[in-house]
């Protein structure tokens, strides 16, 4: 379903396809004002700025990387995420060569944070303190080669809990490739609200064929990878809750 957009700033815009054209095989241009259609994006995009939208840590460790990546995902809010994250960051917990007992993540886990004045409570403190403990073992030990974005996701993949969309999202953030795409679930709806994706697909298993489909989108819009999935997660999230 395509929605008119309301109240966006107005800015200069390319000249787009005719809105009955194919950005790729299936899914018509549409018009910018169409949210969420291809215009849409291709507007969006030519509106963000790498340094507000990219994600790429420029200042942080791996270790640091790895854990906000397992600590977010499916059930966990940005706001939950950042939240226990700088909690672990300032007890030392992602200092190269600590190497943290799953223990002591765990007993940072189950201390509630404060959003908005109120305590949170973080959803999955036994598990991610198990992950965590392992994955930073794990690159501590073999660290994952940095020289080819594909070598260094699959090499993430081999740590438990860590499956094809943590290991882009680590992949995207840390050595800001252009190679890899996020699938998450504001990606994914994103794409099959426009026909970009096949509603028989799923992730984990479709994952590579859904993702060589949003490269192709990428390509065809003339976008960043890394930013337009960045654009697209901050207004799906919006979406439904009022103007994008």
């Amino acid at each position: 379903m395509l929605l008119e957009a309301e109240g966006r700033p107005k800015a200069a815009r390319r000249t787009l396809p005719d809105p009955d054209a194919e950005v790729v095989p299936g899914v018509r241009w549409g018009r910018p004002e169409w949210v969420p259609s291809a215009a849409f994006w291709a507007d969006m995009v030519s509106r963000a700025s790498e340094q507000s939208d990219g994600f790429v840590n420029r200042d942080g460790s791996l270790q640091e990387e790895v854990g906000f990546c397992l600590l977010g995902g499916y059930g966990i809010t940005a706001e939950v995420n950042h939240a226990v994250h700088d909690r672990l960051v300032e007890a030392g917990v992602f200092v190269p060569g600590r190497r943290p007992a799953e223990a002591d993540i765990e007993a940072l886990l189950l201390q509630p944070v404060l959003l908005g004045g109120r305590p949170v409570r973080y959803r999955f403190p036994h598990q991610r303190a198990r992950r965590l403990a392992v994955a930073l073992g794990m690159i501590e030990d073999e660290p994952p080669p940095t020289d080819d974005a594909l070598a260094f996701r699959r090499h993430l993949m081999r740590i438990p809990g860590i499956g094809p969309k943590t290991a882009s999202w680590i992949t995207r953030n840390w050595l800001g490739s252009d190679e890899v795409a996020i699938l998450d679930i504001h990606i994914i709806r994103a794409g099959l609200l426009i026909g970009l994706f096949d509603r028989s697909m799923r992730v984990p298993r479709d994952y590579e064929a859904l993702e060589r489909r949003f490269l192709e989108f990428c390509g065809a819009l003339g976008a960043r990878p890394s930013l337009l999935d960045a654009v697209m997660w901050r207004a799906m999230r919006n979406i439904g809750r009022g103007p994008v």
